[in-house]
């Protein structure tokens, strides 16, 4: 079997681009992945046009070999978008693999662990407060709105759920560091703080003390505010508070100032960058994210991770496919703690994927099918490509 083409694709995700690698072969088998973030469409997708150079004509079987091939062929820039385009070769390298063998990729790597995986709602409230129309929400223009938000959650059988900082009002928007048009310069003042406390209190109240709340602040914050705002939500049992931190000494700051459990890492991509946080014991819960280092390096950190005593929780807020990537992460490794779903998406969502996800009493089945489970519906793509 030898790689004959490698096509990409940009698909309107409602609030960001989806990304996808296609990888042809000439025993008409098509491996698919997904991978990367917005803000770079066009240079991610010229960036693995770039690199398929190196692959066509190879053996796609080998993955790990052709992986690091394009690792120390990009070596002057390994991390960012690098990592990100080698990511989306290599995830769809493991859909080929696992398709040739007729086997689901958690199989193919001594999986799986586990039959089901819990899952939470992420950005609960987050993109109704920006856009509730393309979601097709009511908006979030009183306290009442975002509890009966949070409510929603628990009605469609979600245990946990996440929220980002939100600013209900007529015009709501949650904090998102510039790209909302608003700055705050990383400063937690105090009517950030007691903006945060009142979200979370608002919450816990309209879903009681057994559903677990998460709270993510991103890189809005430098680590005294992340410290107050932490301090501040201590009394609502958070499930974590997640934080992006490229310093595993601030990090390991933050953890310790407080008692409420802390989430990081999705920002990083390599067990390099990992093992100064995991030395530190830094976070309490490491977040990976698949279709940002891809899946054998973060298979590698979660293995990394379990030798330090720590979970990880897999990063996902994209179409079904990454869905599926992470599940087959989460039914190969041993040391899981819970995985990120996004339920509020735009109508053409489910029909993009052969199969679909269906998460029940908060949990998704784990692939079982050839490959990562679900292929991409290339004519759905074209259809909804990503045009801005």
């Amino acid at each position: 079997m030898k790689i004959t083409g490698i096509d990409t694709f940009a698909v309107d995700g409602g609030a960001r681009p989806w990304h996808f690698v296609a990888i042809r072969t000439d025993a008409g088998i098509t491996g698919y992945g997904e991978f990367g973030e917005s803000g770079v469409t066009h240079g991610l997708q010229g960036l693995v046009q770039d690199m398929s150079s190196w692959l066509i004509g190879k053996d796609p079987t080998p993955v790990e070999r052709l992986y690091f091939d394009l690792y120390r062929a990009y070596r002057g820039t390994p991390y960012g978008v690098t990592a990100w385009a080698i990511a989306g070769i290599e995830l769809a390298l493991w859909d080929l693999k696992g398709k040739a063998l007729g086997l689901p990729v958690h199989s193919v790597v001594g999986g799986p662990f586990r039959e089901k995986q819990r899952v939470y709602w992420s950005h609960l409230g987050t993109y109704r407060a920006r856009n509730p129309e393309l979601w097709g929400a009511k908006p979030l223009r009183t306290w009442d709105d975002v509890a009966d938000c949070a409510r929603e959650a628990v009605d469609k059988g979600y245990t946990a759920f996440k929220t980002n900082i939100l600013f209900p009002g007529d015009t709501s928007w949650a904090i998102t560091q510039g790209r909302d048009g608003k700055t705050h310069d990383q400063l937690a003042d105090s009517d950030i703080i007691n903006q945060a406390v009142k979200q979370i209190s608002v919450m816990r109240d309209a879903v009681g003390p057994e559903i677990d709340i998460c709270l993510d602040i991103n890189y809005n914050f430098k680590t005294e505010g992340a410290i107050r705002i932490a301090r501040a939500l201590e009394p609502y049992k958070l499930f974590w508070l997640e934080i992006d931190n490229q310093d595993p000494e601030a990090l390991l700051q933050l953890k310790t100032s407080t008692r409420t459990s802390i989430t990081s890492g999705e920002q990083l991509v390599t067990m390099r960058q990992y093992q100064p946080f995991f030395d530190l014991r830094a976070m309490d819960t490491v977040k990976v994210d698949v279709q940002w280092q891809g899946f054998g390096n973060a298979k590698k950190v979660a293995d990394l991770a379990e030798t330090f005593e720590l979970n990880i929780a897999p990063h996902n807020y994209n179409s079904h496919l990454s869905t599926f990537q992470s599940l087959n992460l989460c039914a190969s490794v041993s040391n899981v703690r819970i995985m990120e779903s996004d339920p509020d998406a735009i109508p053409w969502k489910d029909e993009l994927v052969t199969v679909v996800p269906e998460p029940k009493n908060s949990y998704i089945d784990i692939p079982q099918g050839p490959g990562w489970g679900t292929d991409l519906n290339e004519e759905v793509a074209k259809k909804h490509a990503w045009n801005k």
